[in-house]
């Protein structure tokens, strides 16, 4: 068994750890200069780029409901941080900047939080969805994420899915931030609220972007590997021309090979594939979404 990480040694050392990779990202920030956007508007900008909806509840085997009812308080917080945030050209938008710390003091509660050493609880927790949220609406768009970190496992059977799996984003005050810039030339703006048990979003801009975006998951399916599980899947971005509704572009974004840490026995059997079934060239990469 190898050694222990300093950070492993105790909470206190967790701690000490984590306020290194704070003061690490500030001097980031400081001598790297980004222009990181900071104008909220009431006024909507008038063209609906994407729009899209996340249930904030859902029932989770092995997790206490009440960590998922806190996580709404949470959200409701950071919404109000985010909605109506303008990014002009060439400007920044970053996760954390604009949320802020996410302390007992300012009202957050503990809400379910995903760690290396996998679930646990913390002040603030669950704001992972209102990152995918954003990166679900940026992903639909021209926009260019300049900074993104995804979960390594598959950590909970799908329960209402409505994207494709692995298109999410983990975030941790402040060191994993999640950012993009907007590299258009016209202002574009988030609109993020939550109604009827659901996180609602908006990414709005001056006017219609020439290209609309299809987010498409192929080859999924489940394949066992020595004693463990994975998920596999390939999540491919497709550019449309909106004037002649012909597909122009096709990128491969994410290619998902994920641990699966819940119960084996939640697995639908139909999506069970022998690694015979499977191309060998297929290239591994390890993403997951929350």
């Amino acid at each position: 068994m190898g050694r222990k990480l300093f950070c492993e040694l105790s909470p206190t050392c967790y701690k000490i750890s984590t306020q290194k990779e704070i003061c690490k990202k500030n001097l980031k920030d400081f001598f790297h200069r980004e222009q990181i956007a900071k104008t909220i508007s009431t006024e909507e900008l008038p063209n609906i780029v994407k729009g899209h909806s996340s249930i904030l509840v859902r029932k989770l085997a092995g997790v206490d409901l009440t960590l998922q009812e806190n996580k709404v308080t949470n959200i409701e917080l950071a919404c109000k941080k985010i909605n109506g945030m303008v990014i002009h050209p060439g400007e920044t938008f970053s996760y954390w900047k604009t949320v802020g710390k996410t302390t007992k003091k300012l009202g957050y509660k503990e809400g379910l939080v995903i760690s290396k050493n996998g679930l646990t609880k913390g002040y603030g927790g669950g704001l992972c969805q209102m990152a995918n949220m954003i990166h679900w609406l940026v992903l639909n768009s021209p926009l260019t994420v300049t900074e993104l970190h995804h979960h390594s496992d598959a950590l909970f059977p799908d329960e209402r899915r409505r994207v494709p799996f692995g298109t999410g984003t983990s975030v941790c005050y402040n060191y994993i931030d999640y950012r993009f810039c907007n590299t258009t030339e016209q202002d574009v703006q988030i609109l993020v609220w939550c109604e009827n048990g659901e996180l609602c979003g908006e990414l709005r801009s001056e006017r219609e972007f020439p290209f609309r975006y299809k987010l498409v998951e192929e080859n999924h399916h489940f394949r066992k590997e020595g004693e463990k599980y994975y998920r596999i899947s390939q999540v491919y971005r497709e550019v449309i021309d909106r004037a002649t509704n012909e597909r122009v572009k096709k990128e491969l974004i994410l290619d998902n090979h994920s641990e699966v840490l819940y119960d084996y026995a939640l697995i639908p059997p139909e999506q069970i594939r022998n690694t015979d079934d499977v191309t060998e060239d297929s290239t591994k990469c390890s993403t997951a979404s929350a």
